[in-house]
């Protein structure tokens, strides 16, 4: 039992140490990668992010999480056997990408309000690209083609949803989460329901606008700095893997299946890249010139995967609860072969 236990640690004290080897052999590249991840962190994410890490956590004081809640219930519970609650982490996830979601959920669970089960469908099929990064930075700027948005799209949040179906099965013996006075709500109007559970709420919360502003902000900047120290650790990590030629070697490996499958072995680069962070991934399968369509299934597995730098941002958000990791990691990958499928489907009607 103690062997298995540390096997896991010495695995990862031996990463560790082959890190910090290799940032002592390139320390110049070790220097130079932090820049290009702090770079990316402050100029993009920082300003994509906070403004609705602030906004979330203020709808949450002011309840409004519970008015959408009360209203939407009769939707979320029959498709993805959630509560209406989830409807608001469903809307600010899509809208402002990953991992938007993660720590919706982790909120809504730290408030009682959905069990582990729950958060564990919510986070599945919540953690998505936003569409400003998936029109403007992924279609525009690295493919350089605007009208390849529509199947990236339709793939990618396409897929979302086949994954929310489909995860209404996990732990389906748990029972969904109880509305508060649902009774009440088949003698009286939702609309009416849903805006006394809003004055509830804040009325529970009993902070005053300047105190909630405070603390929303106040949160969001320890979120941001959490976020942007795994951006830069990931970018070191990238480049010391590609000086090492360790990701030459992965690479090497899916070249030669991705021939064994009739793909161009030049998407081989795009898919390592972003097995590990997406923005890398996005630009290398835009540059790949290997036929569009083949390069857009690529960019789309990469954008519905997330890369390990988004799975560890949303890990850092889950980890004060008891949402597990692997329901999340088996729905990214269900998502990324999904988004490819319906790209190859969607070519003949969405193609630009």
């Amino acid at each position: 039992m103690l062997r298995t236990l540390t096997r896991p640690a010495s695995l990862t004290g031996l990463v560790a140490l082959l890190i910090v080897l290799l940032m002592a052999v390139f320390p110049t590249q070790t220097l130079e990668s932090a820049l290009r991840g702090l770079s990316i962190w402050w100029q993009v994410l920082f300003p994509a992010l906070f403004p609705f890490f602030v906004i979330s956590e203020l709808l949450l004081g002011f309840g409004i999480v519970h008015f959408f809640g009360k209203l939407l219930d009769p939707l979320m519970r029959p498709l993805f056997r959630l509560p209406g609650i989830g409807s608001f982490v469903v809307t600010m996830g899509y809208v402002s990408g990953y991992p938007v979601g993660a720590r919706l959920t982790a909120q809504l669970w730290e408030q009682g309000l959905v069990k582990r089960a729950e958060g564990e469908r919510l986070v599945a099929f919540t953690t998505t690209s936003d569409p400003i990064f998936l029109i403007g930075a992924v279609s525009v700027g690295f493919f350089h083609n605007a009208a390849l948005a529509p199947v990236l799209a339709a793939a990618h949040y396409g897929g979302a949803f086949i994954i929310g179906l489909l995860m209404r099965f996990h732990d389906r013996h748990e029972p969904v989460s109880e509305s508060p006075r649902r009774l009440q709500q088949r003698r009286t109007s939702r609309l009416v329901e849903a805006t006394k559970a809003m004055h509830e709420a804040r009325l529970l919360d009993g902070r005053n606008l300047g105190k909630l502003l405070q603390d929303s902000i106040q949160s969001a900047l320890r979120l941001m700095i959490v976020v942007g120290g795994l951006v830069v650790f990931f970018s070191v990590v990238m480049e010391l893997l590609t000086r090492a030629g360790i990701v030459e070697a992965l690479a090497e490996g899916l070249r030669l299946l991705f021939g064994a499958v009739g793909l161009p072995a030049k998407l081989a680069d795009a898919t390592i890249f972003g097995l590990f962070e997406v923005t890398l991934g996005a630009r290398a399968a835009g540059e790949a010139d290997t036929g569009l369509m083949h390069q857009a299934a690529v960019a789309a597995w990469i954008l519905s995967w997330g890369g390990l730098s988004v799975h560890a941002q949303v890990l850092s958000l889950l980890s004060r609860t008891d949402l597990r990791y692997i329901p999340l990691m088996v729905a990214r990958l269900a998502h990324a072969f999904i988004s490819v499928v319906l790209v190859y489907l969607l070519w003949g009607w969405l193609a630009p």
